[in-house]
């Protein structure tokens, strides 16, 4: 865990710690927080502190009581935010101090990512660092003053009795400091709009790349480091550039990072599915957290993948994955929930990182018996797998076709014992007190999950992954979209609760796109106009041509933030600019065109400098920099044809159909009674009609990827 830095005007250190979840049964105490829903607050609703959630009427008291404001912010799956709620939120001496001098604040940030971002941003301002847990101290009004991450309890204690000694002695310097601090972090979210010529090349991408390339490890994958992230957008937009420039170093260090990450510790071999991070260089040692959005994404990459490349463990991995998801993550409903945690009960039942997941050696002899041998050459159960305490985490160094000849067995046989094996764990796993569920169901992050089960279908064509996807969509229509067109953001219990943020709009207009290229059914195109639409009339900043996370009915917040770079989840701008370049193209509608381009080039010098953190926008330039094809299909074999298409990995096209009359704009007036034609069209000219797919996709080969 990285040691973070934080300073305020008194000057002192801080330094990180180990500890655990909180899940006591005995409630000496109760506070506000037992009203909520959120799993993470409901953690905190008997420790000694009485803590509140982020409403007006809290705000409102700290003002009333002019006392300082402790707001911290985390997630139900975070490790380091058990620590130090057991160290200095369970400690009745440290919940004195804060409710005798403060009023505290639990957020969830999960549940609002609009109030982590300027917190955040604050913090990091402050210190140059970021990261959760995340803890702020503010004045009555909301404006912070001093902030940080992980405190032990001896730097909380001391850092909340200077404070407090700091805002009864000397308010003005406080208020001072604050003035300055809110400035700073209105003056970070100001945009400079690129009124130039919005002229997108091709070098420039290249030179972005050129740029990005240092960063990367050849060898293991990921980028250059000693912990591993994903970045599963990143990895995408890297395998579409690689296969449209023909680029084989780029194309197999993608499939090295893929192949390293499924054979690696970061994914589970035995119920299947991805933790947040590796802590190593090598995909070993995972902080064993598994996130919706991370699995999520990464169906999708690695079905294109096994698209691009034809490779099985691609294939499986996305199988896999989905098994885990439906398994773990899914409620009855369609709804998908947020998280696992990485904490779960050992054998002593003391909560311990990656318990549920890690295996002891006489545990697997026990279990595998005569065939322990060979499961322990496949899966490293050796020196190089050994973790901690006697440990094991499982991972692969070899293919199974390597492993299958070196030990003189065939493919089926192989097969066959790894099924036994899975089988044989997973059935003894299940017996162990399981990590805890985060089951709060977050609109964007099911988003992202329907788009990952549309990919699946798109590339596999397994039916029960286009029923899942649309059984998910319409749980979003039913339960998170209001009749004004507004979506909320958070449902749990049957309640559906927080107003909606940019990144849900972008998030579920672009699974709704995705939904409607594997079902043809105009409905899901609709929806995301009018999403679409929604955001432009709440979000949509005329000065800058970007789009707020937070919509013009917010309210209690020192100010509005945009999201413009990209993260482990492409920034909600990305996305928008990304619906509506395809938005413009389905309904041949300039103003969406106009606008993405826009964006696009305002945001177009910072993608060129720091392509890692505006790969989503890349991503985008791509569109512009080559050609992109509007390939619509009209007649009753439509959605037949459209299946062979897409068994081929097509990255820059656009797929419309109808197998009927149809009044959307790309496909009107392309219907033929008994005839099923494929268009291609590019830069609003189009090819001469086809009636076979492969024609048509020799003829966008020909034209360039």
């Amino acid at each position: 865990m990285r040691i973070l830095y934080c300073f305020f005007l008194i000057s002192f250190i801080l330094i990180g710690c180990n500890g655990k979840n909180n899940d006591t049964e005995n409630h000496k105490y109760t506070n506000d927080l037992i009203n909520e829903t959120s799993p993470y607050l409901l953690q905190h609703a008997h420790n000694p502190v009485n803590w509140k959630a982020w409403n007006q009427e809290t705000l409102n008291k700290a003002k009333a009581e002019n006392k300082l404001i402790i707001i911290s912010v985390g997630y139900s799956a975070c490790h380091w935010c058990h620590v130090m709620e057991e160290e200095s939120f369970e400690n009745e001496a440290v919940a004195k101090l804060m409710n005798d001098n403060f009023i505290s604040i639990k957020v969830d940030r999960e549940e609002r990512p609009d109030i982590d971002q300027v917190y955040m941003d604050a913090v990091e301002l402050m210190t140059g660092k970021g990261g959760w847990p995340l803890n702020c101290i503010a004045l009555p009004d909301g404006r912070p003053i001093f902030g940080g991450t992980y405190f032990t309890k001896e730097e909380w204690t001391k850092a909340l009795t200077e404070l407090s000694g700091l805002y009864k002695n000397n308010p003005e310097k406080a208020r001072e400091y604050a003035d300055k601090l809110v400035k700073g972090i209105k003056e970070s979210a100001i945009v400079a709009v690129n009124t130039g010529e919005a002229d997108f090349k091709n070098a420039d991408v290249s030179k972005a790349v050129t740029l990005w390339q240092d960063q990367l490890d050849y060898a293991e994958g990921g980028l250059l480091g000693d912990t591993k992230f994903p970045m599963p957008d990143a990895l995408h937009f890297l395998l579409r550039y690689s296969v449209q420039h023909n680029d084989k170093k780029l194309q197999d260090y993608v499939q090295t990072t893929l192949t390293k990450m499924a054979n690696g510790g970061i994914y589970d071999p035995i119920g299947g599915g991805f933790s947040r991070y590796s802590t190593d260089a090598k995909w070993h040692i995972p902080h064993f957290e598994k996130m919706l959005y991370d699995n999520a994404q990464l169906v999708s990459l690695y079905s294109d993948a096994y698209l691009a490349t034809k490779d099985g463990l691609y294939k499986q991995t996305v199988y896999e994955t989905l098994n885990f998801v439906e398994h773990e993550l899914m409620a009855a409903n369609g709804a998908f929930y947020s998280s696992l945690d990485a904490d779960s009960k050992n054998s002593t039942q003391k909560l311990e990182e990656g318990a549920y997941y890690v295996w002891k050696k006489e545990e697997l002899q026990s279990l595998l018996k005569s065939d322990y041998p060979l499961f322990e050459q496949y899966y490293n159960v050796n020196e190089n797998g050994l973790w901690e305490n006697q440990n094991y985490v499982l991972y692969k160094t070899q293919s199974d076709k390597a492993f299958a000849i070196k030990n003189k067995l065939s493919l089926s046989e192989l097969e066959t014992k790894l099924k036994n094996w899975k089988q044989t764990l997973l059935k003894a796993r299940n017996k162990r007190p399981q990590p805890h569920l985060d089951n709060k169901t977050l609109t964007s992050w099911n988003a992202l999950m329907i788009k990952g089960y549309a990919s699946a279908y798109r590339v596999f064509k397994n039916e029960h992954f286009k029923e899942v996807a649309l059984k998910n969509a319409r749980f979003i229509l039913q339960h998170q979209l209001q009749k004004d067109g507004s979506l909320y953001h958070s449902y749990k219990d049957g309640k559906s609760s927080i107003a909606g943020f940019s990144e849900d709009y972008a998030a579920v207009a672009d699974a709704f796109i995705a939904v409607y290229q594997i079902t043809f059914d105009e409905k899901w195109l609709q929806k995301a106009k009018q999403l679409t639409d929604y955001a432009m009339a709440h979000f949509y900043d005329k000065k800058s041509g970007l789009f707020y996370f937070t919509s013009d009915a917010a309210a209690n917040l020192i100010t509005r933030k945009m999201e413009i770079a990209d993260n482990v989840i492409p920034g909600s701008n990305s996305v928008l600019a990304h619906n509506l370049f395809l938005l413009g193209h389905y309904y041949s509608d300039a103003a969406y065109a106009k606008t993405a381009r826009q964006m696009l080039n305002t945001v177009k010098g910072d993608a060129l400098q720091s392509p890692t953190e505006y790969y989503n926008w890349l991503d985008l330039m791509l569109n512009y920099t080559g050609n992109f094809y509007e390939v619509a299909l009209s007649g009753k074999d439509a959605l037949a044809k459209t299946t062979q298409l897409q068994s081929y990995y097509l990255p820059n096209i656009l797929i419309a159909g109808a197998t009927k009359d149809s009044k959307l704009p790309i496909l009107e007036n392309r219907f033929v009674d008994n005839e099923t034609y494929i268009y291609v069209c590019v830069n609003k000219a189009c090819k001469r009609p086809e009636t076979d797919a492969a024609t048509a996709v020799a003829s966008i080969k020909k034209g360039g990827l």
